[in-house]
């Protein structure tokens, strides 16, 4: 299976997004109403419809950047947010980008990406990281398997993958998670190393 960027255009087109909600996760909202220093630069990879990133966004984080390989959900999410600023919202692949954040909100991208690609991930978001530079979000809590997207994982295969790259401050079951998810994520903050 390649999941490429035709593969999610077609998702998008065909709407075939079971993983989108339709408005911010719980616990990525929470976390962020957390967060004091408004100058925080923040990308979201992976971001789809970007519900986090305009919540982000209308929160007072004014340096929010909204990533997507899939044109077509960048395109929605620019029509339904017509104040959010053209040169935040980022059609590249994550693996070809190049800024520099303080913090990357991970929501069900790094669960979309073939399991191989996961240790590039960790390294790639630590290169796109600042000194200190902090990512949080959720992962899936269910076993892996071959059968995804969405592809499942562990607390130990997450520590495995992420600790060369991050200090492991918080990877816990998600105590505030939707209901459809219950039990099923876990909550994380990593500081870059």
């Amino acid at each position: 299976m390649k999941l490429n960027k035709e593969y999610w255009e077609n998702r998008y087109q065909n709407k075939s997004t079971k993983w989108d909600i339709g408005y911010v996760s719980t616990p990525i909202k929470e976390y962020l109403d957390q967060i004091h220093n408004k100058n925080t630069k923040i990308l979201l990879p992976g971001g789809g419809n970007g519900y986090e990133a305009v919540y982000a966004f209308n929160s007072g984080f004014k340096n929010t950047f909204l990533l997507d390989i899939a044109k077509h959900p960048l395109e929605n999410f620019k029509n339904q947010n017509p104040s959010f600023p053209d040169t935040q919202i980022i059609k590249d692949d994550f693996f070809n980008h190049q800024e520099k954040y303080d913090l990357i909100i991970e929501q069900t991208f790094f669960c979309a990406l073939l399991p191989e690609q996961r240790s590039a991930y960790a390294k790639k978001a630590a290169t796109l990281l600042n000194e200190k530079g902090i990512i949080a979000g959720v992962l899936f809590n269910f076993p892996l398997t071959e059968k995804g997207p969405p592809f499942g994982g562990s607390i130990d295969e997450y520590k495995s993958c992420f600790s060369p790259y991050f200090n492991i401050h918080k990877l816990e079951t998600c105590y505030n998670s939707i209901k459809p998810r219950e039990d099923n994520e876990l909550f994380f903050i990593f500081e870059k190393k």
